[in-house]
């Protein structure tokens, strides 16, 4: 379902890359037509001006949504397939990314989740489970505030779900590599969200439609989206989160 040969990768601080054209034209639209409304989506000022959709944020919303939809059924059904997972390891070794996971057991969607838990703890299987999250921020002020992810990702993709016209670069929405301006900070494995005067912009990964930003979790693996400034809180960054993780 998704397209990987347009992907273009940068290494330094961390790997990060865009990938274009990662839908089908015809099931981008659809997707994008069929995205789920705001009122389904849990409200996370925590992380900053944030709605979330998710299997943890509004559980039995996501489900429900996803029973009604069949189109985003099927992208469900994918991202919790041992083929997405292969593949997108296999797209990171060509790219010179070797995540070095040992024994790797995709057990994405496992109805027997602690009975699998117990044998790969005895047969030392780096369990790996994949999950997406719709998510949006208000075009007026939205932001995600600077972090690095929690310690058991390994993987994320964050796609543009917006449709031609629909979002203006001028408005930001970039995901942005950001670096702690004090040195002491750069190590942050566990995670913890920094205000933005206290790092300077790298890199910018412009919001365009059908893209993927795709990057690699490490301790320094700094990221966020600066305050959006749209004309109104109408106009929305919609994206969707794929995370591929370790279960423990």
């Amino acid at each position: 379902m998704l397209r990987y040969d347009r992907v273009a990768f940068g290494y330094e601080p961390y790997p990060i890359g865009l990938i274009s054209g990662v839908f089908e034209p015809g099931i981008y639209q659809d997707l994008c037509e069929t995205y789920p409304d705001k009122p389904l989506f849990q409200y996370m000022p925590n992380l900053g001006n944030k709605y979330s959709l998710s299997e943890v944020n509004n559980p039995s919303q996501y489900r429900s949504f996803l029973r009604r939809s069949a189109n985003w059924r099927s992208f469900y059904d994918y991202v919790k397939s041992k083929e997405f997972v292969v593949k997108t390891l296999q797209m990171l070794e060509a790219n010179n990314i070797n995540m070095a996971l040992r024994k790797p057991k995709i057990v994405s969607g496992s109805g027997s989740w602690k009975r699998t838990s117990l044998l790969g703890r005895l047969l030392g299987w780096t369990e790996l489970n994949a999950r997406f999250e719709f998510s949006m921020m208000g075009g007026n002020g939205g932001y995600i505030k600077p972090h690095t992810d929690m310690p058991r990702k390994l993987i994320t993709f964050v796609f543009s779900m917006t449709k031609p016209g629909e979002w203006n670069s001028s408005w930001g929405g970039s995901t942005d590599v950001v670096w702690p301006k004090d040195p002491r900070n750069l190590y942050n494995e566990g995670n913890k969200y920094f205000d933005f005067n206290k790092v300077t912009t790298l890199k910018k990964m412009d919001f365009n439609p059908n893209q993927a930003v795709i990057f690699v979790k490490t301790w320094n693996s700094w990221h966020a989206v600066s305050p959006l400034h749209a004309p109104s809180g109408e106009n929305l960054r919609k994206t969707l989160t794929v995370n591929i993780e370790r279960k423990v």
